[in-house]
């Protein structure tokens, strides 16, 4: 069987062939059209290593992803998030191709938001601010730049250094506190590994769209409860319930599974303040998966 690096799955991946290929992929998933069980997740070592199996069936592949979530590598020059990715033929069982698993990661998750940011910002969106400044930070500066124009990018980092870099880098504007980051901005993404709220829903304006796709452990949450009781999204019921600690620690009321929202089974809510608690579906990197393999044979 193949093996693909992460250079090969980059040249294959594009931004807008991704965030079509995450609706189509949950709104199957959300149809019943897909299986997709909870992942499983081994704890190595309480607060420092996890190892997650994610398997998912579609129609015509399937597959799983091996995941290694390491905060101990934080702040060593090693990811935090490492991956590795099998694709199987669903009508026969072989094998396809093996492939590195940790930029679909990256990128699936930032497509998923970008896609639903298309279905709930505000048309005119022109403040994106960002509450961590690490790869999902810059994942999605690249793809919610494809589905909305930003005039102004605001971002937030407890380690004011790697902020000023990510300006650097992106053209945004470093700031001292995520309240300063958040106030009138139209979309906000928390990605960070916060285990107490770091967004207040009292900073949020009327009609703004937040991506929640950090801390995605039960016991842990980025928003506090004034957050959560806007119209929030998910991408499973099922595993938000589970996994979700911003769903679970506020008791939040889910509006829908994006995927509905895709199939148009549930209307959008683009005049409402949103929130979209992202944890990952193994269907998603199935989705990817496939966009890879199709494009190195």
């Amino acid at each position: 069987m193949r093996y693909l690096d992460e250079e090969a799955v980059r040249r294959a991946l594009s931004w807008d062939g991704l965030i079509a290929a995450m609706e189509r992929a949950l709104a199957e998933f959300s149809n019943g059209a897909v299986m997709n069980p909870l992942r499983t997740v081994l704890t190595i070592e309480a607060g420092r290593r996890y190892l997650g199996l994610m398997p998912a069936v579609a129609d015509d592949v399937m597959g799983i992803k091996f995941v290694t979530f390491y905060p101990a590598n934080a702040n060593t020059g090693v990811p935090t998030h490492n991956a590795t990715i099998l694709l199987y033929r669903t009508d026969t069982g072989e094998p396809l191709v093996a492939m590195d698993g940790r930029l679909i990661t990256e990128m699936r998750t930032a497509a998923v938001s970008a896609a639903i940011t298309k279905y709930l910002a505000a048309p005119q969106c022109a403040i994106l601010a960002l509450l961590g400044s690490g790869v999902q930070a810059h994942s999605h500066v690249e793809a919610l730049s494809r589905v909305r124009a930003f005039t102004q990018v605001r971002v937030w980092s407890r380690a004011r250094s790697h902020a000023q870099r990510f300006a650097r880098e992106h053209g945004a504007t470093a700031v001292d506190s995520a309240e300063e980051a958040v106030r009138g901005a139209d979309v906000v993404v928390t990605a960070t590994s916060a285990e107490e709220p770091i967004l207040r829903g009292a900073w949020l304006k009327p009609g703004a769209h937040v991506n929640a796709v950090g801390s995605s452990r039960p016991d842990a949450r980025e928003l506090d409860d004034e957050a959560m009781a806007n119209t929030v999204v998910v991408d499973s019921r099922e595993a938000a319930l589970k996994e979700a600690g911003d769903v679970i620690l506020a008791n939040a009321r889910v509006y829908a599974e994006i995927g509905e929202i895709f199939s148009g089974a549930k209307p959008a809510t683009p005049s409402a303040t949103t929130v979209f608690k992202s944890v990952g579906l193994a269907c998603e990197d199935i989705a990817a998966a496939r966009l890879v393999f199709d494009a190195s044979r």
